[in-house]
């Protein structure tokens, strides 16, 4: 049985962390980071057939975070995860560092595909779930997609592939939380009604709350329950989710907080770890 608490303070610290490291770099996405922290923390805390000691072991579940710009929330996992000493989420986009802007699947362990352009993400992921198919193999793959991500068409073309061939073996969760980064996603390229879309293109759907760990759990296990169909999980979240002046606010897509607005949400987050202690 998934440990909710231990979910709920490993996102906390994962929060902090980018933060924090998207601060020192004074550079990179904080606000669809933050969305996403939730959901990639249960991914490997709860969820996936992983180990850090042995990043490509056979059999191993796969991640794709084809939102590629959300890179912090990755790396923070990962380090929290043990994949490599946390002391090198201070060197976030610095020369030099493998913490590169978008995750880079030939520098950092754990990475299984580098990503950035959106659009791109769930064809790599069919083509992981098919070499599973093919090879006789058990492991899932699990891939993140923003909600703006999803005005590409490649990601169309892709979603019908996934219902072709059956991919019971493929989870996609859609982090929708209505921002992209100039502005709200309705305005710019309406996406709704989501769960429509994806059924007609032969989907098993599932809608949640992003930051309701029972709700992450529950979906999950409903996606293995599911056969013969991919199954996407629509996961409603808040964009800079767990510091207050930043949700909601599309200007922090991708700007870095002050050192001084820093310290402010640093010091929200640890009065979350008092409550949760």
């Amino acid at each position: 049985m998934a440990d909710i608490k231990l979910l709920k303070e490993k996102s906390t610290q994962v929060r902090k962390d980018i933060v924090q490291m998207i601060c020192k770099s004074k550079s990179g996405h904080p606000g669809g980071s933050l969305s996403a922290a939730d959901i990639v923390t249960t991914l490997y805390f709860s969820e996936m057939n992983v180990d850090p000691k042995n990043p490509k072991m056979e059999g191993r579940d796969r991640f794709v975070l084809s939102k590629g710009h959300a890179a912090p929330v990755l790396y923070a996992v990962l380090a929290e995860k043990g994949y490599f000493d946390r002391e090198l989420l201070g060197t976030l986009r610095q020369y030099g560092s493998i913490l590169q802007g978008h995750p880079d699947m030939k520098k950092v362990p754990g990475i299984e595909i580098s990503t950035g352009s959106l659009g791109q993400g769930l064809s790599v992921a069919n083509g992981m779930a098919l070499s599973a198919k093919i090879s006789g193999e058990e492991y899932r793959t699990y891939i993140l997609m923003g909600d703006g991500e999803l005005q590409e068409g490649q990601v169309w073309e892709a979603a019908m592939t996934s219902a072709h061939y059956k991919l019971d073996n493929v989870c996609a969760f859609i982090d929708y939380n209505n921002l992209q980064i100039d502005g709200n996603v309705d305005e710019i390229m309406g996406v709704a009604p989501l769960d429509k879309k994806w059924e007609s293109f032969g989907w098993n759907v599932i809608l949640i709350d992003g930051h309701n760990f029972q709700e992450i759990l529950d979906a999950l296990e409903k996606a293995k329950e599911c056969k013969g169909k991919p199954t996407v999980i629509i996961a409603e979240t808040t964009k800079g989710k767990g510091v207050s002046f930043m949700e909601n606010v599309c200007g922090f897509h991708g700007v870095a907080p002050t050192d001084e607005e820093t310290e402010i949400a640093v010091k929200e987050l640890e009065k979350v770890e008092k409550i949760l202690d």
